[in-house]
Formats: C-alpha cells, structure tokens, sequence
C-alpha cells in the first residue's frame, strides 16, 4: 500500500475508523481535538461507511457512552487529555469491572492542572496503575511513531476484544501533531456486534449475558474480582511489547518511551559516534510493564529519560537487580530536551563509571 503524509491524530483516527470503530464519542480538548474532527468530517463525507460522532456535553459523558456502545457489542472509542482523562475515571474503574472492550486515546499534556498544550508524560501513573478506585488494571500501549500510532489503535481493538478489557492509547502532544510518513493498515472485518460475547442480550435463544458491576455479599464479590485478577495474569503472560536496541556491548542503558523515545535514540547514536557503549530498551506496553527485558542484566548502568518528575523510574527500579543501577531525568514544563541534553547526561554516567 502507498505511503501518505499524515497528522499523527488525523492518521490514528483513520486506522481506527479502518479498524471497525464507526462509533466516537467525545469532548474536544487540545492536543486531541483533531481526532473528533476528524470523525465530524468522516461522518459527513463518507455516509456509506456508517460513521457516527457524537459530541458530548463533557468528557464523564463521552466515557460512559463509549461503555454502553461497546456493552452492544460495537467498537467504540474516545480521545482526550490529562485533565478530561482524570474525568473518565469513574468509567474506567466500571468498564474494567464489567468486561467492557472499550478503547480510551489519551494525549498527555504537561500538568497538574490544566496545565499547558505541549507534550509531557506525567499521566503514566493514571493510566497504568488506575486512575479510578479498586483493583483493576488497563493494558497501555505507548507509541513513538505515527506509524506505531496507526498500528498500535488497530491492535488496541483486538485486544480489548480479546480480553473483554480497556485498553489505553497513551501518545503525546508530539505524536500527535507532528506529520510523518505512513503507511495505513487496511480495513479489518469486524464480526457483527450481536454476535460477540461480549454483547448485552436478554432471553431467548442464545444463553443472556449481563453487566455486572456492583457486589452480592463478600463471597460473591470475592469470587468475581479473583476472576478478574486471574484474567489480569493472563494479559501479564501475553501481552509484554518493548524493544531493545544494541544491548549486546552496552555499559550504559537508555530506558524511554513515547516521544521521548525518539530522542534518547538519537542521543544513543551520538554517543556511539563518541566510542560510547549506549544501548536502550524502549517500553511498548507499560502494562503490562515489560520487566522481563531486564532479566539477566548486571553490572550496567540505567538511564531512565521521561517528560515528567519521575514515574516510569519506579517500575524501572521494580524490574532490575539493583535498583542503584538506576539514574533518572526528567523535564517538566512541556520542553523536550535535544539529544545533546540527554548525550551530556550519558557523559556523566560514564565518568561516574
């Protein structure tokens, strides 16, 4: 298929409308705002697809139609950001609890607050250890790339469906507004809504299948979050995604995600042209978080890069054998470092080496 020059939001957008995701609901909230746009516009010139968008009076809204859509047995999606995504949270802790297959965009802007429209990572705790109450937990996938944008969407729907489970697209006001060069994956064929397990149906011929959400006695309720939690292993088995580049020689281990990715791999490159052993290992899911791309590795040095105060550090610290191995850096404020930032970083490391 031929490549195109696409927005990141507008490109994610129509691999998911090619996903089977003909339902969007949504409250507009920069740095997102070009993925309902874009439903708006395809709703409007392309009847024959069945595309519909519904603006919502507010993001608790848009949340919890996407749960009653997908309760139907439709594909259904929202977009937001940090302050809108803090809103939905009392819909994320619902949909996990009753097997919803939803899938939640979320474009990270820089907090607390409202915060400013830039990129940023300090939503990593919210998304990936449950923004809402209980114990529960949402896969998270973190793209670097428009391309992993469009094709990560795709798999957020498949696995959402395979696990009867949220699962968070969790990008950055970089990804999402810059352009690059993308190839989009094809339209997938989608089984009809009543025919998934996952659908509301009542008496009849086939066997009813409910919503539950809210417990009968602790035997009951013990029973139905040990279900869960079984479930939760499951994904922790199968569904680890990361990459790792040139950890063979490595005396120094660059550890990023997302945008930030981007520029600890150029900064790797800089110091490899310097006679610097850097490698990096690059999260894809954060949850489940991929400790086993840690295993086995001793005597290395850590350097864990996020746009935020410091949150991935502490699963980071969780996967190694010593957790005095780890460095961090951080930038707050929306400003991403050069590579040259990150390279003077990997410099001291090497003297303290």
């Amino acid at each position: 298929m031929a490549k195109v020059f696409m927005q990141g939001n507008q490109a994610m957008a129509e691999s998911a409308i090619r996903a089977g995701c003909k339902l969007f609901f949504g409250y507009p909230i920069t740095p997102s705002s070009e993925v309902p746009e874009y439903y708006a516009k395809a709703m409007r010139e392309r009847p024959e697809e069945g595309i519909t968008f519904i603006q919502a009076e507010t993001e608790v809204s848009a949340f919890n139609m996407v749960a009653g859509a997908v309760a139907t047995g439709h594909r259904a999606m929202t977009a937001t950001s940090g302050p809108g995504f803090s809103l939905g949270q009392e819909a994320m802790s619902y949909m996990a609890a009753a097997d919803l297959p939803a899938v939640i965009v979320e474009i990270m802007r820089s907090g607390p607050a409202d915060g400013e429209i830039l990129a940023a990572q300090g939503d990593y705790f919210q998304a990936v250890k449950g923004g809402g109450h209980g114990d529960y937990n949402n896969l998270v996938l973190a793209p670097y790339s428009v391309q992993e944008l469009c094709d990560l969407i795709q798999e957020s729907f498949a696995l959402a469906e395979k696990y009867r489970n949220p699962v968070i697209l969790l990008s950055d006001a970089t990804l999402a507004k810059m352009r690059e060069s993308v190839e989009l994956p094809g339209y997938v064929d989608v089984p009809v809504p009543a025919d998934k397990p996952n659908a509301l149906r009542g008496c009849g011929s086939k066997e009813p299948h409910k919503v539950v959400t809210c417990g009968d006695g602790p035997i009951q309720w013990g029973g139905f979050n040990d279900r869960l939690q079984a479930k939760f292993q499951v994904i922790r088995e199968n569904e680890v995604r990361y990459e790792t580049y040139q950890l063979e020689d490595a005396d120094i281990i660059l550890v990023a995600y997302g945008s930030m990715a981007r520029v600890c791999e150029s900064a790797m490159k800089m110091a490899r042209a310097e006679g610097l052993k850097v490698g990096m290992i690059r999260p894809i899911s954060l949850w489940p978080f991929p400790e086993v791309a840690f295993q086995g590795i001793v005597g290395k040095k850590f350097l864990v890069c996020e746009l935020s105060a410091g949150q991935m550090v502490e699963d980071v610290k969780l996967s190694v054998e010593n957790k005095r191995d780890v460095s961090f850096f951080g930038k707050l404020g929306g400003t991403t470092p050069s590579p040259k930032v990150i390279l003077e970083q990997i410099r001291k490391l090497e003297v303290q080496a």
